[in-house]
């Protein structure tokens, strides 16, 4: 595994792979890895010649500052736990390698990203789109592969794809959770103990409000969810929407739509959490 700092020197080792006719596939990070960015790295591993790494914390999607400095900074960690998942290059720049001047680029995907994330985090997803459009302009992937955790990114990132005409495809990954059922998350890290069996409120409130879904409708589905977090000393909602997954619109009737999904966002005492579940796909 090698690992890079500049784009110009992962390019070089990428140009000799892609002469062989290797396939590549990138996984954009922001380090801190998991079992969830494993499984993440180890599909692009199995399904692609080479497989690419992204390891940056970028500044530009972080509506909070206070966020961007407690956000968890585990390098050596991270590149242990890719060179054992298989990864080919590791490209950890620096931000004057990103952003050698400020990025004043615009995009706007709405009504994609205007609503849940994008109407509590303003700026949120262009800073993501500004990151890894950089990212795919500098790896020219194949393929790139996002976890559906961030179910909205997700969303998000494939708009932008279709409408700058990216030639790669994002491949969407399954959640992956603790046992308990937790949604595994680099933001978990910040959790004290106390607070990790309180967070797990959020998981379970959505599996069972998915049983609770087959005999209520979607305004008592989202009573179900919102009494829940509220009844959990130590949760705090910030939304819960139920919507339409292709469109990220809200659904006021299961019958709307053939793919709901319930997406949430719930502080853990100062900790931000996402999650989310689907009740027809």
């Amino acid at each position: 595994m090698e690992i890079v700092h500049t784009i110009k020197d992962l390019q070089t080792g990428l140009s000799a792979l892609r002469a062989q006719n290797k396939t590549v596939g990138l996984v954009p990070t922001m380090g801190a890895l998991h079992a969830g960015h494993a499984s993440l790295v180890r599909r692009c591993v199995s399904e692609n010649g080479v497989a690419v790494v992204s390891v940056f914390v970028n500044p530009t999607q972080f509506n909070d500052k206070n966020d961007l400095v407690k956000y968890p900074r585990t390098l050596e960690a991270d590149c242990r736990l890719l060179e054992d998942c298989g990864a080919a290059f590791v490209f950890a720049p620096s931000v004057e390698e990103m952003y050698p001047g400020p990025d004043t680029r615009q995009f706007n995907y709405a009504p994609l990203d205007t609503v849940m994330e994008g109407a509590f985090r303003p700026g949120h997803f262009n800073g993501v789109c500004q990151i890894v459009s950089k990212l795919f302009d500098a790896v020219k992937p194949d393929y790139a592969y996002f976890g559906e955790k961030d179910f909205q990114q997700l969303a998000v990132i494939r708009e932008m794809v279709r409408q700058m005409k990216y030639p790669l495809e994002v491949v969407g990954c399954p959640i992956v959770r603790e046992a308990d059922g937790l949604a595994l998350s680099s933001r978990n890290a910040r959790l004290s103990v106390e607070e990790r069996k309180i967070a797990l409120k959020i998981s379970q409130t959505l599996f069972e409000s998915r049983t609770f879904a087959t005999s209520h409708s979607v305004a008592e589905t989202q009573m179900f969810v919102e009494k829940a977090i509220a009844a959990t000393p130590g949760l705090c909602l910030e939304y819960f929407e139920l919507v339409d997954g292709n469109t990220l619109q809200k659904i006021a009737n299961w019958e709307d739509t053939s793919y709901a999904v319930g997406c949430i966002t719930v502080f853990c005492g100062e900790v931000r959490l996402i999650d989310n579940i689907k009740y027809k796909e």
